[in-house]
């Protein structure tokens, strides 16, 4: 995951990208935003030792869906990254969706701990 957010992946970003957080109830607009939410992801779902890894891809025309496996505090997550980009190949929305419930949890927890720590 880090491969992936680092090194100009902001600059694939539509600057009104819409993120589906699965932590808040409110879709989240904006490139800046965005960044926030997938840093945060980053550093707890994809953490260096949290084996994360991606599984399948289900690629069509301009959508991908992309699966993901890795394990936060012992429990085992699984979950989907859902992608939408434009015709210039700039990602316009982005949509993450986690199970099982009790993964969920500890994603939740996690990841709101982190934002409040990034928060300016």
């Amino acid at each position: 995951m880090a491969h992936t957010l680092h090194g100009g992946f902001d600059a694939v970003l539509h600057p009104d990208v819409v993120f589906h957080s699965p932590v808040v109830f409110t879709p989240q607009v904006g490139r800046d935003i965005t960044m926030l939410y997938l840093g945060a992801a980053e550093a707890t779902i994809g953490g260096p030792d949290s084996g994360f890894h991606y599984t399948k891809q289900v690629l069509d025309g301009h959508h991908a869906v992309l699966e993901f496996e890795t394990t936060m505090d012992g429990k085992f997550v699984n979950g989907v990254d859902i992608i939408t980009c434009d015709d210039d190949s700039m990602i316009t929305e982005f949509k993450v969706m986690v199970r099982p419930l009790q993964a969920m949890n500890v994603v939740h927890a996690q990841m709101m701990q982190m934002l409040e720590s990034m928060a300016p």
